[in-house]
């Protein structure tokens, strides 16, 4: 007997345990305000609904498809972020007094109340090594590094005038995915997702794929929920091995045993849900779910061994290995089944020129060339496919490269150190107006002349483009109600670049 009255106590103090203030002050009717509103009108405490009506009625339901807010332009997105960023001054913004200049001594005034994470002493101006001309019907003067860009130049809106006011690359990155330069908000297709849902309930609507030699600087977080409920995170897929990590069964388990074991443990799960109330559980409940019917869709959209020859011989796929190129046709299979967000990290432009592999000279040409065929390739296929209409394309870093050479500790190589006062990008796709230039910097592509573009005003953006306002879309967190651009109406959505 004092066996099970000691049993049953250390279970009350375990209850008690959980049951923290904030969970008291939820469950007592609901919440304060349910408390004061029962107390007035005399009413008794409410029925509790079920754990299916929760989760009917929570915040994960909205991952399912919905109509947009407005009349949107564009139905998916795929971002290409090349982390490290890429230096303009050798691909988008060619500049004949730099290359004029070049190896002179930086003007005083450029240097006057500036800081640099590694350029010392007084730098030396550098302009391109490389040659610059126009391409396609718009005439868009681009780097001879990036020709298969330029075959399609006439699909894109080249922006020349990006700011930020970050210049390392964990905040830049943060800043540019998730509106904020420091840990814990939601990344832009966390956002998306929350707004519009998904439209493939076997798929997730939000998907990552990394290419490089790393991840990105900020790690997972650009791609990460933030505060949003993580049904809402982008969920990395690989192209080589597994396509995600644990979500194949164990050796000796059927498709008919895993379904029976989800059932109970979402039995399990609905029970604490009814219980506690947290709406995490209700996130735990849909992942499962998707995992489950992910374990038959995704090997399906991941297997590009499938697409025929000419496919590969036009992006330079080859089925099997890690590379940026496979994770183009990735992102157009995506998108064809529904996929509302995928972002691409491609590692490796961070052109410093400490060594070979990060100098203009011999890094920069091979990293371009590991992209310039796939991206071309991209923006034909979904052309071809009628899904270029409906799907916004983007291209970027997460800041700009210095105008004068890094020179760190003597070397002899040409690099850049990073600069936020101005950068390239380009969009095209669902919404942009196609062959279109916007934005100018000065004689020696260091401030911005004209037209100055910032983080907050592409994020405003795109979230316009897919219908979404960008200034009322928002989450209740910390007392604020927590938007994508910020606390302030700053942002401005870039008119000159949409159709």
């Amino acid at each position: 007997m004092g066996c099970v009255q000691s049993i049953s106590e250390q279970l009350r103090l375990e209850r008690v345990r959980f049951l923290t203030r904030r969970h008291f002050l939820r469950q007592s009717q609901l919440g304060l305000g349910t408390l004061a509103l029962s107390g007035l009108l005399g009413h008794a405490k409410p029925a509790r609904a079920s754990a299916a009506a929760v989760e009917e009625n929570s915040l994960a339901a909205r991952a399912r498809a919905r109509g947009p807010a407005a009349f949107p332009k564009a139905r998916s997105v795929i971002y290409l972020h090349m982390s490290g960023s890429p230096p303009q001054q050798d691909l988008f913004d060619y500049k004949p007094k730099l290359v004029q200049f070049t190896m002179q001594p930086c003007p005083d005034e450029l240097l006057k109340g500036q800081r640099f994470p590694f350029i010392k002493g007084h730098p030396k101006l550098l302009g391109t090594p490389y040659r610059f001309r126009p391409y396609g019907q718009c005439g868009t003067v681009m780097s001879e590094l990036l020709p298969g860009l330029g075959s399609v130049v006439d699909e894109i809106a080249l922006v020349r005038s990006m700011w930020t006011d970050q210049f390392n690359h964990a905040p830049a990155e943060l800043l540019l995915h998730t509106g904020a330069p420091r840990f814990g908000s939601a990344s832009m297709g966390s956002w998306i997702t929350y707004g519009l849902g998904s439209e493939n309930q076997n798929l997730p609507g939000f998907v990552v794929l990394v290419s490089g030699d790393s991840d990105p600087s900020a790690g997972k977080s650009v791609w990460g929920s933030g505060f949003l409920p993580s049904v809402f995170q982008g969920v990395q897929c690989r192209t080589s091995g597994e396509p995600i990590l644990y979500v194949h069964d164990p050796a000796g388990m059927t498709r008919d045993v895993r379904r029976r074991s989800l059932d109970a443990l979402r039995r399990l799960n609905e029970i604490e849900l009814a219980e506690f109330g947290d709406p995490e559980t209700v996130t735990r409940i849909s992942q499962y779910e998707l995992a489950y019917r992910m374990q038959i869709s995704v090997p399906d959209v991941m297997d590009i061994a499938r697409e025929p020859a000419h496919v590969h011989a036009a992006y330079g796929t080859q089925p099997g290995v890690t590379a940026f190129a496979n994770n183009c046709l990735l992102a157009r299979r995506l998108v064809e089944r529904g996929v509302r967000y995928v972002q691409l990290f491609d590692w490796g432009w961070d052109m410093h020129g400490t060594a070979r592999d990060n100098d203009l000279v011999t890094g920069l040409p091979k990293k371009c060339r590991e992209v310039d065929q796939p991206i071309a390739a991209l923006l034909r296929d979904l052309k071809q496919r009628g899904l270029l209409d409906e799907t916004l394309v983007i291209w970027s870093g997460e800041f700009g490269r210095t105008s004068m050479n890094e020179a760190r500790n003597g070397s002899t190589l040409l690099g850049r150190d990073h600069h936020p006062h101005c950068f390239s990008m380009w969009l095209a796709g669902g919404g942009i107006k196609p062959g279109t230039t916007l934005g100018e910097t000065d004689d020696l592509g260091y401030f911005i002349a004209k037209d100055k573009v910032t983080v907050h005003d592409l994020q405003a953006t795109v979230l316009t483009l897919l219908g979404l306002d960008p200034f009322r879309l928002n989450y209740p967190f910390q007392g604020l109600d927590q938007r994508l651009i910020g606390p302030t109406n700053d942002a401005r959505v870039i008119r000159p670049i949409l159709a």
